[in-house]
């Protein structure tokens, strides 16, 4: 039994990017399942043997290969023996510089059968074999690790590029489940350079497939996702504040995206236009703003919203100097003789006045 360190830890190690939050994979040649248990370890996925160290639950996984069966990257069958080797199990992984493995310490030389020590130097993401094409989560990674290493100079390889336009044009991404899409996408924004997974998904046709309810605007603004310090909610909305929110809702039913982000990414969609000259709009228009984004309440998410917007190039100081008149009203002051009508007025007078004020 030998078990080895593999993967991203590794190819993050060597670029200098790794960080406390760096998961760690292993792989584990000449055992099984049996012999795994009865050492602590707890399995856990149906498809194929992985383990939880009984101490620090970090992934082992009986070294394997696969046999594809039919479409989605659940259509494989795999061979977990003893006698499967470590280059083996390399040869089925997705790009070269992750088909890199080191002893379980990691220390001593790499084994490196595909050239990935390589490809980390040509800063290159290069298939390892033409069984690419079998797992359609491979462009969602490959479009992901672009994004991601962009700063540091990565491309993809044009013949990695060719096999994921083979993939869409098979059909073998249509089988990509929603909740993996988003889970990708949301990864990505929290990447150096989030337009970059866009893009690569608009070259090799995946975007289209994906995302059919989107209207495919020729002006669409990926680098604006490339502004630091941008939490995921704000990126999310401002990759989408262009569609219709019909379209936004569309999708996020598709994809299964949170509530929260669904709403904010509508709400920016529906307002960016009208905060972007909002001074010019009546008293009764400027409360309905308020009112249908919830911004006098929901404190969090109305402060997403207008982040967006600032990152859109919107003034958005008249919206908060008004947003805090209005909350500074006290029902206490107030006749009491019908609340809601009576704050209604109170508030349209504060943003009469307010408007009055900046003219």
């Amino acid at each position: 039994m030998q078990e080895f360190l593999v993967g991203g830890a590794i190819r993050d190690k060597i670029l200098g990017v790794a960080t406390e939050k760096t998961e760690k994979d292993y792989v584990v040649v000449g055992s099984s399942p049996e012999e795994m248990k009865s050492l602590g370890f707890r399995q856990v996925g149906k498809e194929f043997p992985v383990f939880l160290h009984p101490q620090t639950n970090e992934e082992y996984a009986l070294a394997r290969l696969e046999r594809k069966v039919s479409k989605g990257y659940k259509g494989f069958e795999f061979d977990t023996s003893k006698s499967v080797t470590l280059e083996q199990d390399l040869s089925r992984r997705d790009l070269t510089i992750n088909a890199i493995a080191q002893s379980k310490n990691g220390s001593g030389e790499y084994i490196d059968p595909f050239g990935g020590l390589n490809d980390l130097k040509q800063k290159k993401l290069r298939h390892v074999s033409e069984a690419f094409t079998e797992d359609p989560v491979r462009i969602l990674r490959t479009a992901r690790l672009a994004s991601r290493f962009n700063h540091l100079g990565f491309t993809i390889n044009p013949k990695t590029l060719d096999l994921m336009k083979i993939m869409v044009d098979s059909g073998e991404v249509d089988v990509l489940t929603p909740e993996r899409v988003f889970k990708e996408i949301y990864l990505s924004m929290n990447t150096e350079s989030p337009s970059i997974f866009f893009e690569v998904l608009i070259e090799s046709g995946a975007y289209q497939r994906l995302f059919p309810m989107l209207e495919m605007n020729q002006n669409i603004e990926f680098q604006l996702l490339d502004q630091p310090d941008l939490i995921g909610e704000v990126k999310f909305a401002m990759w989408l504040y262009q569609q219709k929110s019909s379209n936004i809702q569309s999708l996020c039913d598709h994809l299964k995206c949170p509530k929260d982000i669904q709403q904010i990414a509508e709400l920016v969609s529906i307002w960016h236009g009208f905060s972007s000259d909002f001074l010019s709009h009546k008293p009764q228009e400027i409360l309905s703003f308020f009112l249908k984004t919830d911004g006098l309440r929901r404190q969090r998410r109305f402060e997403l919203i207008l982040n967006t917007f600032e990152n859109l190039k919107i003034d958005t100081s008249p919206i908060v100097q008004l947003k805090i008149q209005l909350n500074s009203i006290k029902i206490t002051d107030l006749k009491n003789l019908n609340i809601a009508q009576e704050l209604a007025e109170e508030r349209l007078s504060v943003i009469a006045r307010f408007i009055d004020s900046t003219k």
